[in-house]
Order: structure tokens, then C-alpha cells, then sequence
């Protein structure tokens, strides 16, 4: 077995649980390979010695002969993540070294009484979709996002107006913020605080919702993952800026944006005892109130 180690930062305290993880993978015979930057943190900052890693720093150079990525993070890094695997479906076990997350559900501290699972392949994989951006005026660097895509304004206080078509049929001329379209997995994320609706990530579905609209009738509104929504910005100082989950990127208002479903998914590793629900329920503190 091979295993991947993606993380963006660590911590001194974090030390000892990197000292054994990667004792264990010896112990296991496991081999492993780390992304460059991350490996650069654990060797600078914790003063690990890991020599006989290998190392990977993007999509081209990550081996397919993969059996598990593990993130170190929470559900920021695992979105970071996501942009190097891509469609290599290489399931991702998300190791949660801060607060409880959607993605990364795996505490650290129960790391290790999880290992024999994971190894063993017992568990279960939670496949997510993602969103797809093309423009015929340009080109896109990691055109997709496994949260959402966002069209904001840009260095004004005035609003942006987004006229959108779902699968060729005029929908809305949005004026707004922005305007967010969100997977079921970015569901509980940005489109959620703009008053969007939480979806289960087994639906085949999205969520385009607006962000802080002028006419209080526009609300947001669900559509199928089979959609393919055209949008069309018109903005005072002729531009808007195109979020992609933490990857923002400045665009001309004469740019049109094609969004539908990716073509392919990001694979979530989730312990058979640790299901959506339970982790929706500690999320948002539902079923906490003990007067019902």
C-alpha cells in the first residue's frame, strides 16, 4: 500500500502525532509520499527527519498507484487537496487537527484507533460532485470547485447585476453582491450564511443563491446537477471577481461563464460509525436543546 500526506501548516504541539503516524506507516510497511511544501513545514518547524519519503507538489506530479490521501487540516485543506487529485479518484481521509468540519471528520486524536479500518478498506466512501467553469474568452486555471463558485463585485460599493440562463431559458437578472453556486457539499458553507438551504451530499443537485439581493423576492433556488447554467455579468467598473471554493481571480465583465457538473468526483473516506448526519447534528448543534 502507498499513501499520499497533504497538509498547509502545522504546529509544534502536533509533533508527537506526526512522530507516530509516521512510525506507524513503517511499522506497517506502508510506503508514503508527502507534498513538497508540507514535508518542508514538518522537517523546518517539527523537526522530523523523513528522508525516505517521496514527495509530490501538484496534479502532474501525484503517482496514480495511490491507495489514500490523507489531509491534515480540516475542510480548507481537503478543498486544497482537491485541486491536486482531480480526477485521479484517489479517496481522501480527511484528519481533523482543529475545529469539527463537514469533510474532515476524522479527529486526530482518534487517529490511530482508526488506522486498522482504514487500511483494511472498511469503511465508506462518500463521492462528491464538483462544479465546472469554462469561458469561450479565456482560460481558467483549475476551472472547477467541490464547494461553490461565487461571482462577486469588485472594489465597489455598488452592486453587480448577473443575468443568468438555466439550460438555455432566461432565469434571473440577479441584482445583488454576487451570486453563489453551490454543491450539496458547499451547501452547509457561503450559500448557507446567505440563507441557502442545507443538502444532503447524496442529492443531485445545486444551489444557486443570492448574496445580499436588492428585491427581497428573489430567494434561492434548487436546481438539478444535470443543469447548465450561462451567466453574464454587468458591473460599474467593468469587473467581477470569480471565487473558485478559496481561489479568487479577477475577470472583465465582458467574460461569460458556463457553469455545470464536473466530470468527475472527489472521494471522501468516512468512518462506518461517523455518518452525515451525526456530523451536521455536532455541527450546528441540532437536538442540543434540551427543553424539547
Amino acid at each position: 500500500m502507498k499513501v499520499a500526506i497533504y497538509g498547509l501548516k502545522a504546529s509544534q504541539k502536533q509533533k508527537e502525532y506526526f512522530q507516530s503516524f509516521f512510525r506507524e506507516l513503517t511499522n506497517r510497511n506502508i510506503s508514503f509520499t508527502i507534498d513538497r511544501d508540507f514535508k518542508s513545514i514538518l522537517e523546518s518547524q517539527l523537526s522530523l527527519e523523513l528522508t525516505e519519503s517521496g514527495v509530490f507538489s501538484s496534479y502532474t506530479d501525484l503517482q496514480k498507484d495511490i491507495d489514500l490521501f490523507f489531509t491534515f487540516g480540516g475542510d480548507g485543506t481537503i478543498l486544497s487537496a482537491a485541486t491536486i487529485i482531480q480526477d485521479k479518484n484517489i479517496p481522501i481521509v480527511g484528519v481533523n487537527t482543529g475545529r469539527l468540519g463537514f469533510l474532515a471528520t476524522i479527529n486526530v486524536e482518534f487517529l490511530f484507533e482508526s488506522l486498522d479500518a482504514i487500511f483494511s478498506g472498511d469503511y465508506k466512501l462518500s463521492s462528491r460532485s464538483l462544479l465546472s467553469i469554462h469561458s469561450d474568452e479565456i482560460e481558467i486555471d483549475l476551472p472547477f470547485a467541490l464547494n461553490e463558485v461565487a461571482l462577486t463585485r469588485r472594489e465597489t460599493t455598488s452592486m453587480i447585476t448577473i443575468e443568468a440562463h438555466l439550460d438555455g431559458e432566461f432565469l434571473n437578472a440577479y441584482w445583488a453582491d454576487g451570486l453563489i453556486i453551490s454543491t450539496p457539499t458547499g451547501s452547509s458553507g457561503y450559500s448557507l450564511s446567505c440563507g441557502g438551504p442545507i443538502i444532503h451530499p447524496e442529492n443531485k443537485s445545486f444551489v444557486v443563491t443570492a448574496i445580499a439581493p436588492h428585491n427581497l423576492n428573489v430567494r434561492p433556488f434548487v436546481i438539478s446537477d444535470d443543469s447548465v447554467l450561462d451567466l453574464k455579468v454587468k458591473s460599474r467598473v467593468g469587473e467581477f471577481f470569480l471565487s473558485m471554493d478559496a481561489r479568487n481571480k479577477p475577470l472583465s465583465s465582458t467574460v461569460h461563464l458556463q457553469i455545470k457538473k464536473a466530470s468527475f468526483q472527489i472521494h471522501i473516506v468516512e468512518p462506518k460509525d461517523k455518518t452525515y448526519l451525526i456530523t451536521l447534528r455536532e455541527k450546528m448543534f441540532w437536538g442540543s436543546d434540551r427543553r424539547n
